[in-house]
Formats: structure tokens, C-alpha cells, sequence
């Protein structure tokens, strides 16, 4: 710390130890420093560290504002001042006083920056921290002293050693160079099998790339193969039950009867009926004549299809199944065309051709009848048929034509042919039993 004192021309100058940083008192020779003296210590700084900071010995020029030297800011001394006035006046002498001081600060700031520089201790110190230091020092030089003598020792000793061994170690240098030789000449063996390893491995390289790419062709093709094998497979699965679903139709359709399923006779009150068309007149049931039509076209159908199953030709006459205008050809000398169809009407009744349709088909259905007891003994129908009449000892027998006949008796003669009609189905359709 610098401090002026303007009442008085003394002005104390005090620095702080930069360890402990107590205030210090410094020598009056300080403040008696030339140039010349500063620049010999430069020269001297310089000669000892050539890192260190140029010097020059112009104390003014070299002087910095970031040294390291601890520095507190002196207050610069007042100057008495007249009353009433806000201006300072300050003497020659005062001035000539602060340059001074300046110039002492920045020689003495400059010789402690020498001094840092030529030692690893920042200066200024006190007495007391410059003997602490001076200590630590002093031990250190005992250490590094005690650790030159070991070293000294120890080099002795390896010097003795080395002179001792010399020979010994010669014959062991001879020896392992014999043995360098022979190692090398295992060497030079051992990179020759070397080599012949490695064109080995590179052969047995190529094959192992041979091996991968046929093993990836393999996986490839037996992924393929799995997969037409899984196809093939689901295919199989498929076939089967569709053969399985075909045998069991297979096995529905032999059980069962085309006739039967095709030609359902029953009846329906006095009525008989093929496939649900009534076949018959009764005077307070006016059936349609179409559904008449249609019923003969059905029978005319069946007794048909009969006859080709037996194989059987009719003589006299041919079927010809036609839907509701169904008819039947006499076949000879004379052909003509008997329809087995009618409109209705008193023309109608006077019209023999659907009579003689009618007997025609008796004579068809009495051809069928003598097959059938010749294939079967004892197999007979239950309505007996005699040329246009058609009935059994317990009921009579009944026309078949309907002109000069009652409507009940013409139905009850048609009702009689349909039943002869079912039990000649029944027969046909036992014999395909037997034959399946």
C-alpha cells in the first residue's frame, strides 16, 4: 500500500509479501537504483532464462500494468485550495515529489519482476517467509544429495559388475547367437509350412464356397419341393374328400330309385295321381282338362321309360311322351296318330281317337304286365286288364273310355291303371336293386 500524506513533504511507500501478505519494509538502497544497476540485473535475468520477458534499461518504457508485483494504488496528496475555489492548485514541488514516487514504485516493481523471473519464488517476501522458504529449499537439496549418492552406489556397482561378467557374458552371447541362428533356420521352416498352410486354406477356401453356394442351391431347391409337396398335399386332402363326398353321393344315388323319385303315384281322394296331377272327372269335381293332359303325359312317360329299362317293344303301337299333348302311333299297315289329350266339349265326346288312345295304352300296359310274370313266377298286378276294361273280381271291371261312360266309373278305371302303373315301378325298381 502507498500512502501520501499532502499536509507534510514525507511520503511512505510500503509493499505486501506476496505468501503471507503482510505490509514489508523495504531497504533504502532501493530507492537509490540507477539505470545502470537495472540494466545489469536484466542482463544478468536474461543470461540465466532465455524464456523470460525482454528488459530493457529504461525503467519507464518496461514498466507494465499486469506485473506480477502486489500493488495497491497510492492517494494522491491534496493540495491546499482558497476559499470559494473549486479548482486544486498544485506546486512545482509536489510535483516534483509524485514523480519521484512513481519512478521508486516502477524501480522497485521492476527489480522484484527480475527477481521472480530468476527463481520459482514470487517476490517480495518477509524475512519470516523468505527463512521458510530458505528451509524448504535446504531440505530439498538434502534429498536430492541423498538420492545422488544412491544412484552414485548403484552405478558402482553395475560398473563392478559388468567388469566381473564380461567373459561369462560373451560365452552367452556366443551361445544365443547359435541359438538366434537356429531358431531362425526354424523359422524360415516354420513360414515355409507356413505358406503351403495358407494355399492350403485358400484351396480348402474355394471348396468351402463351392459347398455354400450348392448348400444354397439345395435349401432352395428343397424349399421348392416342400412347397410342391404341401400343394400336392392340400391337393391329395382335396381329392379325397371330394372322393369321399362322391362315394357317399354314390352310395345316395344307388339307394336311390330314379323311378321313384321321378314318378310319384298316390292318390288324392277318389282321384289317382301321378306326380300330383289328378287323373279323372267326378261330376262335382270338374278337374281341368290341362291338368288331365298332364297327367296322361306322365303315365305315357313312365310306362315308357319302363319298357327301356326291360328292353321291352311294344307291338301294335309306340309311345310318344309329349308333355299335356302326349299321343300314341299305331304302327302297320294303317298308322295313325292317337292323341291322349282332350279339350272337352260335345264334340269332344263323340270323338273315338282319345278312346282308342286310352285302350291303346291298356294294350301297352298288359304287354308290360306279360314281361314281368314271365321274368317273375307268381308276381302279378293287382288289377286285372281286359282289352279296354281294367278292375279285379271284388270290384268289377271298368271302361276305360270315357264316351258312353260315367265320369266316376272312367275315374275309378284310370285310378286302377295307376295302380298297376306303381306296382309294376316297384318291380323294375327291385330288379335294379338286384342288379346293383
Amino acid at each position: 500500500m502507498a500512502r501520501a500524506d499532502g499536509q507534510s513533504d514525507r511520503v511512505a511507500v510500503s509493499l505486501v509479501c506476496s505468501r503471507c501478505c503482510q505490509p514489508l519494509v523495504l531497504e533504502p538502497t532501493f530507492s537509490t537504483l540507477t539505470s545502470e544497476n537495472l540494466t545489469k540485473l536484466t542482463t544478468v535475468a536474461k543470461t540465466e532464462d532465455v524464456s523470460s520477458d525482454s528488459s530493457t534499461s529504461d525503467v519507464s518504457s518496461e514498466y507494465k500494468e499486469h506485473d506480477v508485483v502486489h500493488r495497491r494504488e497510492i492517494t494522491r496528496p491534496r493540495a491546499s485550495v482558497a476559499p470559494g475555489s473549486e479548482f486544486s492548485l498544485i506546486t512545482s514541488s509536489d510535483q516534483v515529489k509524485m514523480e519521484n514516487l512513481s519512478y521508486r514504485l516502477k524501480v522497485t516493481a521492476q527489480v522484484f519482476d527480475i527477481l521472480s523471473g530468476m527463481s520459482d519464488v514470487d517476490h517480495p517476501l518477509c524475512e519470516e517467509c523468505a527463512d521458510l522458504i530458505y528451509k524448504e529449499l535446504e531440505k530439498e537439496i538434502e534429498l536430492a544429495e541423498k538420492e545422488k549418492e544412491c544412484y552414485s552406489a548403484f552405478l558402482d556397482k553395475l560398473n563392478k559388475e559388468e567388469e566381473s561378467s564380461d567373459g561369462a557374458v560373451c560365452e552367452e552371447l556366443e551361445t544365443l547367437l547359435k541359438e538366434e541362428e537356429e531358431w531362425k533356420r526354424r523359422l524360415e521352416s516354420v513360414e515355409g509350412k507356413r505358406a503351403e498352410l495358407a494355399k492350403a486354406m485358400e484351396k480348402e477356401r474355394e471348396v468351402l464356397k463351392k459347398l455354400e453356394q450348392e448348400e444354397q442351391k439345395y435349401l432352395k431347391d428343397l424349399n421348392s419341393f416342400q412347397r410342391q409337396q404341401m400343394e400336392l398335399d392340400d391337393e391329395k386332402r382335396s381329392v379325397d374328400l371330394r372322393l369321399k363326398q362322391a362315394q357317399v353321393q354314390l352310395k345316395k344315388l344307388k339307394e336311390t330309385n330314379v323311378f321313384n323319385c321321378t314318378f310319384h303315384i298316390w292318390h288324392s281322394g277318389h282321384f289317382g295321381t301321378i306326380n300330383g296331377f289328378r287323373l279323372g272327372r267326378l261330376p262335382g269335381v270338374p278337374v281341368e282338362w290341362n291338368e288331365i293332359n298332364a297327367a296322361w303325359g306322365q303315365s305315357v312317360l313312365l310306362l315308357q321309360s319302363l319298357a327301356t329299362k326291360m328292353k321291352l317293344k311294344f307291338e301294335r303301337y309306340r309311345l310318344v311322351p309329349f308333355g299335356n299333348q302326349s299321343y300314341i302311333e299305331a304302327v302297320g299297315e294303317k298308322k295313325s296318330k292317337l292323341p291322349l289329350y282332350g279339350t272337352g266339349g260335345l264334340r269332344f265326346l263323340w270323338n273315338s281317337k282319345f278312346d282308342q288312345a286310352m285302350v291303346a295304352f291298356l294294350d301297352c300296359l298288359q304287354q308290360f304286365k306279360l314281361l314281368i310274370e314271365r321274368m317273375e313266377t307268381g308276381f302279378n298286378l293287382p288289377y286285372r286288364i281286359d282289352k279296354e276294361k281294367i278292375g279285379d273280381t271284388a270290384s268289377g271291371l271298368f271302361s276305360i273310355k270315357i264316351t258312353l261312360n260315367s265320369e266316376e266309373h272312367w275315374t275309378k278305371a284310370l285310378k286302377f291303371m295307376l295302380t298297376d302303373l306303381k306296382w309294376g315301378l316297384a318291380f323294375v325298381a327291385a330288379q335294379s336293386d338286384k342288379d346293383q
